[in-house]
């Protein structure tokens, strides 16, 4: 076949079907495998596993679903709110400026006290600069009041920050 107007061969079309077992994947489906695999990394990072129920608590509109989509897709369970009363094997806590630090220092005691077997508890904030970022040691005080350790902020996302949080004296096994 050629061109229409200078007699050269056309453009072959690439193959952007998924590759084959020894065949090289397209461009395109490499991009999307490498974004799958670190949206799953991400949620890989916060310690929670396959069959883990993830509480979550302060949800609000302005929250990133695509953080809590990954904790679902990575544990196969939906998100249960801060109302679930039974133990859980991790939490999450939406955290911003111009909530009461002292209420902060309340949610992180209920959200341990159904956290089985020092699961994973993390508080998330937005990131500095952002609208609700809050004060570098909010977080810092309000888990020490609690009884927590609180680590180095992580970045979970474009717009949050996640600091995870453990009791004073224990280390994760996860």
């Amino acid at each position: 076949m050629t061109g229409p107007s200078n007699g050269s061969a056309a453009p072959i079309a690439r193959d952007v079907r998924p590759a084959a077992a020894g065949r090289a994947c397209s461009p395109v489906f490499a991009i999307l495998a490498n974004v799958n695999q670190t949206a799953s990394e991400k949620a890989e990072e916060f310690g929670f596993r396959t069959g883990d129920l993830v509480q979550e608590w302060l949800w609000d509109d302005d929250v990133d679903d695509t953080i809590r989509e990954n904790i679902e897709t990575l544990t196969g369970e939906e998100l249960v709110d801060e109302e679930y009363d039974s133990a859980v094997d991790g939490a999450i806590i939406w955290w911003r400026d111009g909530d009461d630090e002292d209420g902060l220092s309340d949610t992180i005691m209920d959200a341990y006290a159904v956290l089985g077997q020092d699961g994973p508890l993390w508080v998330l904030t937005p990131k500095p600069g952002r609208d609700g970022a809050p004060g570098a040691n909010t977080v810092q005080n309000a888990s020490k009041t609690a009884g927590m350790n609180a680590s180095t902020p992580l970045t979970v996302s474009d717009d949050w920050n996640g600091i995870r949080l453990r009791a004073f004296g224990k280390s994760s096994n996860r």
